[in-house]
């Protein structure tokens, strides 16, 4: 019984996340609004934040990572503007939350986490969850990943000074791609879309990432 009462206090708190969180801020895109009323937050943080989970809000994950607040999982998931076709690649996993709602909206996502630990325990979460079109790599994801390329879409968990030429020759004409450029003390959410040979960049909003760290070690935000 306290089992169920908690799944139910966990639905309440995901409907009002969806009402007060994304569409009083804006977000119209219905499959969107839909898979974040669908997939339980709470799942990708430790328990003591449980009750935090909802709240539209970063929270930590360790490792001096975070999980993205609602709005901005939510808002990027839009600008992508998936249809349920798309292969979609994921740089910075993380939690895996952004993951889960992203395999809910396209048809394949390959994710890549640095960090081994934080990879291995969201394979984990999708695992449990039966997410089956995630698959996850551990390793450099300002590298991309050339041997499933093209991808229809590209996301960027962490902030980047400059955008990076890999990922950019490995998306699909027409691709769409979405990721933070900027230095730690200003940021934007970026829009790119490949046009034939042409990238077209529209700046969306102001936020706050976490650096893009490459296999050297380096942060790609100064």
């Amino acid at each position: 019984m306290a089992r169920k009462h908690a799944s139910d206090n966990f639905s309440i708190a995901r409907r009002l996340m969806v009402k007060e969180g994304l569409i009083a801020k804006g977000i119209s895109d219905t499959r969107v609004l839909e898979v974040m009323g669908l997939v339980p937050r709470h799942v990708f943080v430790d328990e003591a934040l449980w009750a935090e989970a909802y709240g539209d809000h970063a929270l930590p994950i360790g490792f001096g990572q975070t999980i993205s607040q609602p709005y901005i999982v939510a808002r990027i998931c839009e600008l992508l503007n998936l249809s349920g076709s798309e292969k979609v690649l994921e740089v910075g996993l993380g939690s895996g939350y952004h993951g889960a709602i992203l395999s809910k909206l396209a048809r394949s996502v390959f994710a890549i986490e640095r960090i081994p630990e934080l990879g291995d325990k969201a394979k984990h979460r999708l695992d449990s969850l039966g997410i089956k079109n995630v698959v996850v790599r551990i390793g450099d994801g300002s590298a991309g990943w050339k041997s499933f390329a093209p991808f229809d879409r590209i996301v960027v968990s962490a902030a980047v000074a400059e955008i990076p030429s890999p990922l950019t020759s490995q998306l699909g004409d027409s691709g769409r791609m979405v990721l933070p450029v900027g230095t730690q003390e200003e940021q934007w959410i970026v829009l790119i879309e490949k046009r034939g040979d042409r990238l077209h960049r529209t700046d969306i909003e102001p936020v706050r990432f976490v650096p893009l760290v490459s296999r050297s070690g380096r942060s790609a935000a100064r």
